[in-house]
């Protein structure tokens, strides 16, 4: 799937990542943690394109995309939700969701069938869909990031710290959301970043940890003491 060879960036001039060597295999559920600041964000925004790389390689099945273009990205199948959401609050939520497979020159019939999948995952954006984007709560708007991000993600999906800031019922709703995508695309890789580790209790299958832009740990699968 997604093979990170030594990647390295910087922001003004100070290095975020620093050589940073680790693979996103199709199927898994991999949770990337770390303090802030520790480079999550940078690693999620530096695989989009939306941060250039100082060095290393991108390896999505084997053809290095580090210097492709962020859109270039989105048509490979990478979904992306930021920790902002960033809802156009003109657009209703339809809409908003519906904008990415329009970019990407998607039919209609195909929109369709993505929005159907995102609702499968995520029912409670059912209700959402007509209403404006500046109209959700922080936690709806996680939610319908969530749905965005599945209208072009698929084969990898990255979700920046979707639990921080939830009321714990919306939490609950929202992994429960990430195991039902899970079951009904298993073969979709879903990576989820959190400064908080307990927050994802027993979600990722494995657990990449980041301190200073170093990766201190190798992913450690569910059930290995």
């Amino acid at each position: 799937m997604l093979k990170i060879d030594k990647l390295s960036a910087s922001i003004a001039g100070i290095p975020v990542l620093r050589a940073i060597s680790t693979e996103f295999a199709a199927g898994d559920l991999l949770a990337v943690v770390g303090r802030n600041g520790a480079g999550k964000t940078t690693l999620l925004r530096a695989i989009m394109g939306l941060l250039p790389v100082s060095g290393g390689r991108l390896l999505m099945n084997g053809a290095d995309i580090a210097r492709q273009p962020g859109h270039g990205r989105t048509a490979l199948g990478i979904g992306y939700a930021p920790e902002d959401r960033v809802m156009f609050p003109t657009l209703s939520v339809e809409d908003n969701l519906r904008l990415p497979c329009q970019v990407l020159g998607l039919s209609r019939q195909e929109a369709d069938r993505r929005l159907e999948r995102a609702l499968e995952v995520a029912p409670q954006l059912r209700e959402m869909l007509p209403r404006s984007g500046a109209a959700l709560s922080g936690g709806q708007g996680k939610m319908a990031a969530l749905g965005r991000a599945l209208m072009v993600g698929t084969h990898l999906v990255l979700l920046d710290e979707p639990f921080q800031g939830l009321a714990p019922v919306l939490a609950a709703q929202y992994a429960e959301s990430l195991r039902r995508l899970h079951q009904i695309s298993p073969e979709l890789c879903i990576v989820v970043t959190e400064s908080n580790r307990s927050l994802l209790r027993d979600l990722p299958d494995a657990t990449l940890t980041l301190e200073r832009g170093e990766l201190l740990a190798d992913a450690k699968q569910a059930g290995d003491d």
